[in-house]
């Protein structure tokens, strides 16, 4: 196993990480909302990475998993703050961002702040904009009064919650309205049984991509997580079918 380490933020934030050494593009998994680098997803990225001889960081946003924090505190614009500075400082060269769920918004945010360091995106069940369109008018009247909102979690026993902070920053930085001004390739995994994320916004998003190497993939029996072993086995072939760096 690749031991935690952590990376010490100029505020006080500490960042858990794992870092696997090797070829490039380095292999960069962001994991979704409430969720960490234990997932099934990203360990099999690292493990995948390990047999490929491949480069790989794994990491925790902070208030997530073995990062230090209040989840309650964090946003879009810290987590990619963490990401970009981990990315800055563990990374020789170019990366290649995997956002799964949230983390295909942030990966999206990241690849748009260094878009130099950024050789391909990869998106799982990619969720850009989920605070507007995952949000109903009722939720959005109490965020912007400053009142955090709380769902029902199909994967655990505590409900989700839905932070102001994190909402007003999400508002703030949508971007399925515009051009995305991205033009490395993109590879967009997406279950059409999602109950969490609709399959329509990888098209929407494809769309919005300024780059023409663009490839949408969807999985007509695929579910939110996209985490049974066929699905990562796709996931894998993702990743070794992308051109090299």
């Amino acid at each position: 196993m690749t031991e935690t380490r952590f990376h010490d933020l100029s505020d006080g934030r500490r960042i858990a990480f794992r870092l696997l050494p090797g070829s490039g593009p380095a292999l960069v998994f962001l994991p979704g909302y409430m969720s960490d680098m234990a997932g099934s997803k990203a360990s099999a990225v690292i493990d995948w990475a390990r047999s490929e001889g491949r480069a790989c960081l794994l990491l925790d946003y902070s208030g997530c998993g073995a990062s230090a924090g209040d989840f309650a505190d964090g946003t879009l614009s810290r987590w990619r703050e963490e990401v970009l500075a981990l990315i800055e400082a563990h990374c020789a060269g170019p990366v290649v961002l995997i956002g799964s769920s949230m983390g295909g918004w942030l990966m999206l945010l990241t690849a748009l702040a260094a878009p130099q360091r950024v050789h391909a995106l990869v998106g799982i069940a990619a969720a850009p904009d989920f605070t507007e369109w995952g949000t109903t008018t009722d939720q959005k009247a109490k965020l912007a009064a400053g009142r955090a909102v709380y769902e029902d979690n199909p994967y655990g026993p505590e409900p989700t919650p839905t932070h102001p902070g994190f909402w007003a920053d999400g508002q703030a930085q949508r971007l399925l309205e515009g051009d995305i001004a991205l033009d490395c390739p993109v590879r967009l995994l997406h279950g059409q049984r999602d109950a969490d994320v609709p399959w329509d916004i990888a098209l929407r998003l494809s769309v919005a991509l300024r780059s023409a190497d663009v490839q949408v993939t969807l999985v007509k029996d695929g579910d939110h997580r996209l985490s049974r072993d066929e699905d990562i086995a796709l996931l894998l072939r993702t990743l070794a079918a992308l051109p090299e760096g």
